[in-house]
Formats: C-alpha cells, sequence, structure tokens
C-alpha cells in the first residue's frame, strides 16, 4: 500500500486530498446518469477505434519542477536550496543546464529513445497561487470566459462524431473542470467498475438488466434516453473489460492502479480519445527531503516507476499514446525554514510517447533569483505546449480549444 505521508501544510490541500477529490459524492451537474460506480453522460453513437490518445496527468498540490528537472547550471538554484538541492553529479541525462531527478531513472530508457521531453518554465499567464483557482483555470484554459466548459471536453467537441465513449476519467464519479462540459464523458474508478450494479453476480445479472429495460425502454423523456445511453455505453466497452489486468506489474500505489486501469482502457480500443488521471500530495510546505529520502524522493519515485510500467502496457497501442503532465502552479526558488518550498508560479511539464520529439529539455530560461519571494517566471504559456498536442496528434484547431489564444511555437511535437 502506499506509504503514509505528513498532512498537508496547506489549508486548501487539506481540503482537496485525492481522496476527497475523487471519493465523494459521485454527482455530475447536467444530462448524467449514475450506475454502480460509475457516470456516464447522454450519448448517441456507437463507438470506433481512437485514432489517438491522450493520457493527461495531473500532479495536484503544485509540484515542484526544479527538484525534477533540477537547473543545475544556474547557479542561484543550488544557494537558494542549501538542504534540499539535487547534487549535480547526481542528475540523469544531464545537458549544460539541466537533467533529471535520479528518481526518474525508470524513465531514462524512454528519453534515451526520444521518447520523453521535458519543457522548463511553464505555467499560467499570470501567477496564481491559489490551488482551487489555479486547477481551475489551468483547466477550463479559456481566461475571462463564463462558460464552464474544460479544454478536453472542448477538444472530443471538435468531433463528436467518433465515439461516446471519447474522454474517460480514472478516479470516481466527478470528473476534472478539463472534462467538463455538454460533451459526453465517463468517469469510474477503473474498467471493472464501469457495470451495472450486480453485474458481477451471474445469476442476477440478466434479470436485473431486463428489469432497467422495462423500466426505462419506454420512457423517452431525457432520463430515458440517457439510461438506454448507459447501457449501451457499458456494453460497447466490454472490450476493455476483456483485456488482461497487469497492475502487479505497477507499483501499489494510487498512481500505480490508476494508470494500470488507464492501459487496460487504451488496449481495449473501444474509442477513448482523452484519459484524465491524477497523482497527489504534492503540497510540500515542509520535510520536502532529501536526494535520497523524503516525500519528494518517494513522489517522483511513484511517477516515474507507474509511468514506466504504464508504457510497457500499452502494447500494440503505445503508437497512437501521448502523455502529458501539468500542475497547478509550481514552488518558491528559495527553501523555507521548514525544509520545503512555498507556492510559487512557473513549472515544468513532462510529455512522453507518441509524437514528442523526445531526448531533450524545451523552453526558454530567463535565470533564477534568490530573494526569499522569487519564483521561476514562465516564459512559456502552458497552453503553447497543449497547442501543440492538439494540432499534432488531433488536427484540432487550437481557436477551438483555447478560445483567444495564439501560441507560441515550442517544438516538442512533431507533426503527423
Amino acid at each position: 500500500m502506499t506509504p503514509t505521508t505528513p498532512t498537508p501544510c496547506c489549508d486548501e490541500m487539506l481540503r482537496i486530498s485525492r481522496r476527497t477529490l475523487l471519493g465523494g459524492a459521485a454527482a455530475l451537474a447536467g444530462a448524467t446518469t449514475l450506475i454502480g460506480t460509475a457516470a456516464v453522460t447522454t450519448s448517441a453513437a456507437s463507438p470506433t477505434p481512437a485514432p489517438a490518445v491522450l493520457v493527461v496527468l495531473s500532479l495536484r498540490g503544485a509540484c515542484d519542477g526544479l527538484s525534477l528537472v533540477v537547473p543545475h547550471g544556474d547557479p542561484v538554484y543550488y544557494s537558494a536550496r542549501p538542504t534540499i538541492a539535487v547534487p549535480a553529479e547526481r542528475l540523469l541525462v544531464a545537458d549544460e543546464m539541466f537533467g533529471l531527478h535520479p528518481q526518474l531513472a525508470p524513465l531514462v530508457p524512454l528519453w534515451q529513445a526520444g521518447r520523453l521531453a521535458a519543457v522548463h518554465a511553464t505555467g499560467l499567464p499570470t501567477p496564481n497561487r491559489s490551488h482551487f483557482s489555479a486547477m481551475e483555470e489551468v483547466e477550463d484554459a479559456d481566461p475571462g470566459s463564463t462558460v464552464r466548459t474544460g479544454w478536453l471536453n472542448r477538444l472530443i467537441g471538435t468531433d463528436a462524431s467518433r465515439s461516446p465513449l471519447q474522454g474517460f476519467n480514472v478516479g470516481g464519479g466527478v470528473v476534472p473542470t478539463s472534462l467538463f462540459g455538454p460533451q459526453e464523458v465517463i468517469s469510474a474508478w477503473g474498467v471493472d467498475s464501469l457495470q451495472i450494479s450486480g453485474d458481477d453476480d451471474a445469476s442476477t445479472t440478466q434479470r436485473r438488466r431486463t428489469s432497467l429495460h422495462t423500466l426505462w425502454d419506454g420512457d423517452r423523456g431525457p432520463l430515458g434516453d440517457a439510461m438506454r445511453s448507459l447501457f449501451d455505453a457499458i456494453d460497447d466497452f466490454a472490450p476493455a473489460r476483456a483485456t488482461s489486468d497487469h497492475r502487479d506489474a505497477y507499483p501499489d500505489t494510487d498512481l500505480g492502479r490508476a494508470l494500470s486501469e488507464v492501459a487496460r482502457v487504451i488496449r481495449g480500443d473501444v474509442g477513448v480519445e482523452v484519459i484524465t488521471v491524477d497523482q497527489g500530495d504534492w503540497d510540500m510546505h515542509s520535510d520536502l527531503g532529501r536526494v535520497d529520502h523524503g516525500r519528494l524522493h518517494d513522489n517522483a519515485g511513484d511517477l516515474a516507476t507507474s509511468l514506466a510500467a504504464f508504457f510497457g502496457d500499452l502494447g500494440s497501442q503505445a503508437s497512437k499514446v501521448t502523455l502529458v503532465t501539468i500542475s497547478e502552479f509550481g514552488r518558491r526558488v528559495v527553501e523555507n525554514g521548514s525544509g520545503g518550498l512555498d507556492h510559487g508560479y512557473g513549472n515544468v511539464m513532462l510529455l512522453a510517447g507518441a509524437g514528442v520529439r523526445g531526448g531533450r529539455y524545451y523552453g526558454s530560461w530567463a535565470g533564477l533569483s534568490d530573494d526569499d519571494d522569487a519564483d521561476l517566471l514562465v516564459t512559456t504559456d502552458y497552453r503553447s505546449v497543449l497547442s501543440e498536442v492538439v494540432t499534432s496528434r488531433f488536427d484540432a484547431s487550437t481557436a477551438t480549444v483555447f478560445p483567444g489564444f495564439s501560441p507560441e511555437p515550442v517544438g516538442v511535437m512533431a507533426s503527423r
């Protein structure tokens, strides 16, 4: 099981821990029907295989990108972090400026194969140090709009004819803001939980389904339509449920178990195009730890081991899968008196898999300052990174997915 970690210092994160965020009441706004542990919005089409799959991994709590991808070439990094800095000689795949934390060693084969890259100094266009507000802003990705629709929901809306199962959130009934909106999405703890309650009992399954069809098939209202669509979606998801469960190859952690479910969804090839999953406990105001132990050491190791297992579990579907990490904001440059880091601004994004021009670090570096309140300055709007993913993997319009935004070239994604 996942080791118990210290209680987050930030009051906001106490209210949005992973279990609070994903394990609370399974209720969705809009035309949503709940059966068992799955939530599915209304849909009408039949699934078709997805030409591309995007997995968005949210590092909840604001991870410290300066620890994951260390700017060893900037001398301020070491003067600002006398106890928690990662020694330059311990860094992996280092160039003259950056190197990976040694706990990311399981990802080095992906890096060397040109399938993993990092974009540093990314983030929102203006600082936002509130977990709630920053999460909402990052995932909505439409500043100033009063329409509550996330960027991933807008993405699947660019071609809603492909599949009613396009969007999937692994983690209970509440979808993240990025998936929220008018397009149909699914939210469930995993492949096997997407079923009618009682389907695990063969002696009652058919009777239960017959009863539900008798109850709802004659209802021509919105709820009846939703129920019929739900039955169809559950049936359409059967190929994913038939895939092998390889969770023993993953770490026995929340992230490991979640990514094992994501791999089953993808190997099932049921038409899912975007998948969201979380890793929590990145809000490290105190006791961040040293290079060989501590909270960041453990979280980074879980991240790397889980991702390596995931990419090794995709089989024939690997050539269509791209994964990107994102966090609501970064941490301050200077360590605090508690051996941790307070809320900051700029951060790093990792991209792996299909279409990624890997094996190198991207982004413009403005240099660090060792003032107590200094931030890593954002030189690349995170939407520019996501825009390259959207256009290269989905042929979608950035004007639709990121309204009013003009992306700048990053170069991390290759054209299809």
